[in-house]
């Protein structure tokens, strides 16, 4: 992975906290938008590390396939991604 590990460790340490924070917020019984409001901010720090990922990919495998025989395959792959983060 050709991604800036320490930014992504850092996103993905930082929602793992905040996911045990929601785990206790629903023992706790706590207000349900409250803990809709944790998850979406986890889902954008799990985001920003999956774009910190794909980025570096771009960057790194993509570009060197363009030289290469398998081009279109590190091409087909983005498309597949680029189609899931779309739905």
């Amino acid at each position: 992975m050709k991604a800036d590990h320490l930014k992504v460790e850092r996103y993905l340490k930082t929602a793992r906290g905040q996911i045990d924070g929601i785990l206790k917020m629903m023992e706790d019984d706590r207000y349900c938008i409250d803990i809709s409001t944790q998850l979406m901010a986890t889902i954008g720090l799990l985001k920003k590390a999956n774009n910190e990922i794909l980025a570096a990919h771009m960057r790194s495998c993509v570009l060197e396939a363009v030289d290469e025989e398998n081009r279109e395959e590190k091409i087909e792959e983005m498309v597949k991604v680029i189609d899931k983060l779309a739905q």
